[in-house]
């Protein structure tokens, strides 16, 4: 019983939770299953990769082709603590500096489309490169994921100032380019796909950096596919849950009434998102982008998609 009201704590703070928490929550709950399904494993066969397998992008073609949702799984998965430490880390702390100019929908939409730029590069590398071997090399972590959201914010806001332990005040552009320095010189190292998907990574936040800055939003398009999908998933979840109901009769008087309190509730809802973005915008208008709440953003961001 405590087990359940336990699971319940967590599932109700998840969901009160920001995007950005529950991207690392997401992480974690993986890495704490792949841990225990290695442990159970090893236990039992003496081998760790029962379930390790089914989530890591492969750099083969053909494998690839069989487990084509490893291009989504891998960035969401991690097996060793450091690696999982430090990429939780980053992402938080980094992350939130991205919220202070964007939505949460961008920072989502900008981490999958890092994830995905760094698996074609590193696919790609394993497989037209001919000094590497693309049969047994794997990749695993957010790691491209987060550098997009490390670059990008660097790139849009460069003199932005944050303070370093030992180090002190430094500005984002210094981090990005020592951060790209690192896996640049890292690739001759034993990890050598990893930082050919870092860099991947890093390109496609390089692009939203440079393309948010003339006006244009490359993660909107990847945004409204997962609209479609969530939205996909939950029709059908509904449908299939659905009870079987009986013809219920009802009178002519509640069916003409229905439409108009409808349409009644409608027009108040339209007038007060008006009245709401009206706001927003004067708020714009007079402190900047960056004075908007998360909230703020979201609606700003929301407004315009249904004015396209």
């Amino acid at each position: 019983m405590t087990v359940i009201m336990r699971f319940d704590e967590l599932k109700n703070h998840y969901k009160a939770s920001s995007l950005l928490m529950r991207f690392i929550y997401i992480n974690i709950a993986v890495f704490v299953a792949l841990r225990l399904v290695g442990l159970v494993s090893f236990l039992g066969t003496g081998s760790t990769n029962s379930l390790l397998q089914w989530v890591e992008l492969p750099a083969s073609l053909m494998l690839l082709l069989r487990r084509p949702w490893t291009i989504i799984t891998y960035m969401f998965s991690h097996y060793g603590v450091l690696h999982i430490l430090f990429n939780m880390l980053w992402l938080y702390w980094m992350g939130r500096i991205f919220l202070e100019f964007f939505t949460p929908r961008q920072l989502g939409g900008l981490y999958v489309l890092g994830g995905l730029a760094g698996a074609a590069l590193y696919v790609a590398a394993y497989n037209l490169l001919p000094h590497l071997n693309s049969e047994s090399a794997m990749l695993l972590g957010a790691s491209a994921s987060v550098l997009a959201i490390v670059i990008a914010v660097s790139v849009y806001r460069p003199d932005y100032q944050i303070n370093l332990l030992f180090i002190g005040g430094i500005s984002l552009k210094w981090v990005a380019i020592v951060t790209v320095f690192i896996d640049l010189i890292g690739i001759e190292g034993g990890n050598m796909g990893g930082h050919i998907a870092h860099l991947g990574g890093m390109l496609m936040g390089l692009w939203f950096g440079m393309a948010i800055k003339r006006g244009h939003d490359i993660t909107s398009w990847i945004n409204r596919c997962i609209d479609t999908v969530v939205s996909l998933f939950r029709r059908s979840s509904h449908k299939a849950w659905k009870p079987i109901e009986g013809k219920a009769k009802t009178s002519k008087k509640s069916t003409k009434k229905q439409p108009k309190t409808a349409d009644a509730k409608s027009q108040s809802s339209s007038s007060l998102n008006e009245e709401r973005l009206d706001e927003i915008l004067g708020k714009l208008k007079r402190s900047g982008y960056g004075a908007l709440t998360d909230e703020e953003k979201e609606f700003l961001f929301n407004a315009s998609r249904k004015r396209e």
